[in-house]
């Protein structure tokens, strides 16, 4: 039954990437049923995975013996009960309630658990090397290969905006004029700051096996990682890429001279720096740094002279006093915000002017550039939510994903779960990850025969998502990632089980 179980759990995580088609979320096939249709299918997935591990008697009273354990299944519940509790009530200037639904948030607390029962499936099921070779090159070809293939043939869904982009990578080279969201390119995925964190924590694995199991497919599947990472045009991407392989290399150069724990491999060596060659040489057509330039220009555009505007403006308030102040601004910002450079989305939907002109009065009072930064706005938005609500529990309890996503995805994994779930939320569902992590890297550092290559790989990659999902958000939240990241962890505390033993 352990062995069935195994197999289950093992193409579980196989077929992540599959779960998240862009198709699942947009249009008519994410509309059939209430509720996404890989979040039903991974739910069911992981109901038959724990009605297999728990039929065996065993594994129930092993269960039984962990006290720690039980006692964070028993503060989950009444954590769960308290949110639920806590955010049915809410004071808020639209009239929608910002769409929240009891049903949706109890829906959002199980998707939250779900990669915690992996990481302790994976952990006591016991996945040995091979396999955790077998998933990570697998999910790595998976995503890598189909952004490039899509890229190539000009197929591919872009990045930024919607749609499909109008170039591939070839044509990078001799149309300067192209355009950043025409070029990058997220393959049939959903979200891209979402792959691009997965890259990055795959990186560090995939260069482990470069330079322990160094072969012709290790060397392409790699190098088309590198390349779909390119093509994505994320930060996260490109940074992640340049960063990720020097590190890369930096590991191996600590384990195979300082440590002593690594054979020499001077082709993967060799084979690493000139994918990190390559990288520098692409990267400066590509749309990552299309993208900042054109950040640049837009900041620049937005502190343009608005003397005309803000005559306008001042000379409106001091005339119009009470509702037709009100009045005023709402047609100030309805034909103006695109002087002020503010994100139409935000105006009209996230947080809508009309309900509350004098939040994006505050707004457009700020400096071009800051009025630039997406994540500022973001929170600045949530904050005033907050602030309406005027609830000191909103602290401690959330004020409910349902609520900040249909705001907008704060774009910081960490500070959106403080918004969506409270401090005591977010350290519940959240703060497991970074516990493992801390607790790997202190048996790391204390223990020398911890401190293997694979272990050394494992804490990078665990670290590089972390860092992905607090610096572009839009990875906590997302099975795909956050189920993704607990396979990870669990065979990174195998690692620590076996060794230890």
């Amino acid at each position: 039954m352990k062995e069935k179980t195994r197999t289950i759990l093992f193409w579980f995580i196989l077929i992540q990437p599959f779960l998240d088609l862009y198709w699942f979320y947009n249009g008519k096939l994410a509309e059939v049923l209430p509720f996404t249709l890989p979040t039903i299918i991974r739910i069911l997935a992981m109901l038959v995975i724990f009605g297999l591990y728990f039929s065996q008697k065993q594994n129930w009273q092993k269960l039984g013996r962990d006290k720690w354990l039980i006692a964070y299944i028993a503060l989950l519940v009444i954590y769960s009960l308290l949110h639920l509790w806590h955010v049915k009530d809410f004071n808020r200037v639209n009239p929608n309630d910002y769409n929240y639904s009891t049903v949706s948030e109890l829906f959002y607390l199980v998707r939250m658990v779900l990669p915690l029962l992996v990481i302790y499936f994976v952990k006591e099921l016991e996945f040995n090397q091979k396999q955790l070779r077998q998933v990570i090159m697998t999910i790595s070809g998976l995503f890598s290969g189909t952004i490039v293939v899509t890229n190539l043939f000009v197929i591919s869904l872009r990045s930024y905006e919607t749609g499909f982009i109008s170039a591939n990578i070839f044509e990078w080279f001799f149309n300067p004029n192209i355009g950043y969201s025409h070029m990058a390119s997220k393959g049939f995925f959903n979200f891209s700051n979402m792959v691009s964190a997965v890259l990055f924590m795959l990186l560090p694995l995939m260069l482990y096996y470069l330079f322990s199991h160094y072969n012709w497919q290790i060397v392409t599947l790699t190098s088309v990682q590198a390349l779909a990472m390119i093509e994505l045009g994320t930060k996260v991407a490109a940074i992640g890429l340049l960063g990720g392989i020097i590190i890369g290399i930096l590991l191996y150069l600590v384990h195979r001279f300082l440590f002593q724990n690594i054979k020499k491999n001077l082709k993967a060596l060799l084979t690493a720096l000139i994918i990190e060659i390559a990288a520098c040489g692409i990267l400066p057509f590509g749309p990552a740094i299309q993208r900042y330039n054109y950040e640049i220009y837009l900041a620049q555009q937005s502190d343009h002279d608005l003397t005309k505007e803000n005559q306008e403006l001042n000379a409106g308030l001091k005339k119009y006093h009470g509702a037709k102040r009100k009045e005023f601004l709402r047609n100030f910002i309805k034909e103006n915000y695109q002087a002020y450079a503010l994100n139409k989305k935000f105006v009209f939907k996230s947080y809508p002017y009309q309900y509350d002109p004098e939040f994006w009065l505050g707004v457009m009072r700020e400096d071009g550039q800051t009025r630039m930064q997406n994540r500022h706005l973001e929170q600045e938005m949530l904050n005033r939510v907050v602030a309406t609500n005027n609830n000191k529990l909103d602290k401690f309890l959330g004020i409910s994903y349902t609520r900040e996503t249909n705001i907008f995805n704060l774009e910081r994994d960490f500070t959106s779960q403080i918004y969506s779930l409270g401090w005591i939320g977010m350290v519940l569902f959240i703060g497991p990850y970074v516990v493992f992590m801390l607790y790997g890297v202190y048996k790391w550092l204390t223990s020398k025969k911890l401190r293997t290559y694979l272990n050394s790989s494992l804490l990078a990659a665990v670290i590089f998502m972390l860092a992905a999902a607090f610096f572009s958000g839009n990875v906590m939240d997302f099975l795909t990632a956050s189920f993704i990241l607990a396979f990870v962890e669990g065979n990174l505390l195998i690692q620590m089980k076996q060794k230890k033993s």
